[in-house]
């Protein structure tokens, strides 16, 4: 692994229309600093810009010149929520006709994107669960999968970050938010034409501004293939980066 390294954020890894997806982001340094970690969202990330990773640094740090982006700190896996029972792909599907647009060229949630664009997962309350349950599908396109036949770790990330936010949006109508801590898990990273499942689920409301998610990812026949757990920073308006 190098110690320091220049990493940048293509421009379609976006979430908001300026600045990196945070689950991807934070994917991608998760990935490159090794071991199980948490990271934690510093500034928005700039795309298509030249970046500092500094994996010697304690911990892990993801730099915009002076800028501090993100750091990744080690973390217990055993501090990830156990998810619910497992939506069918029908069920998911269903669900997400309840969603609503609030980034819609993101790179998870986005809905004015190809499939080739964006992950298209769309999330909305799950029938019959509790209050902010959502869930959605992801059918994965051939344009995220690398040469390996699967999708990146990063990528994984990416899929399970929006909807945490989608659940508070269902539980209480709470939006304007960034990803402020993501910690996750990846068992299995899905290949092209995999049809998944995303669930999400609030978890607390540790202030006005701060509220937490569990998110999971799950294949069509219901096995457990990423688990996650959010921090949500509530803003007073939508970014403009």
């Amino acid at each position: 692994m190098k110690i320091v390294q220049t990493v940048t954020v293509e421009g379609r890894f976006r979430g908001p229309p300026h600045s990196g997806n945070g689950g991807y982001v934070a994917g991608l340094l998760a990935r490159l600093s090794g071991g199980h970690r948490a990271v934690m969202m510093r500034a928005p990330t700039p795309l298509d810009k030249p970046m500092t990773f500094d994996a010697a640094a304690e911990p892990p740090t993801l730099a915009d010149g002076g800028t501090l982006v993100a750091q990744a700190v080690a973390a217990d896996p055993g501090a990830l929520p156990v998810p619910p029972s497992p939506a069918t792909v029908d069920q998911a599907r269903r669900a997400g006709e309840a969603y609503q647009s609030f980034h819609p060229i993101c790179l998870c949630c986005g809905d004015q994107l190809s499939p080739d664009q964006g992950l298209q997962i769309r999330s909305g309350q799950l029938a019959g669960a509790e209050p902010g349950t959502v869930a959605g599908v992801w059918e994965v396109d051939a344009a995220f999968v690398g040469p390996d036949g699967r999708v990146a770790e990063e990528m994984v990330w990416a899929a399970i970050d929006c909807p945490g936010y989608y659940a508070w949006v269902a539980l209480d109508g709470r939006h304007g938010a960034l990803t402020g801590t993501m910690q996750a898990e990846v068992l299995e990273r899905p290949r092209v034409g995999d049809r998944c499942v995303v669930m999400a689920w609030p978890l607390e409301r540790a202030s006005e501004r701060r509220v937490t998610s569990g998110v999971a990812l799950f294949g069509e026949d219901g096995r457990l293939m990423a688990r996650g757990l959010q921090t949500w920073i509530r803003i007073a308006r939508r970014p403009a980066t």
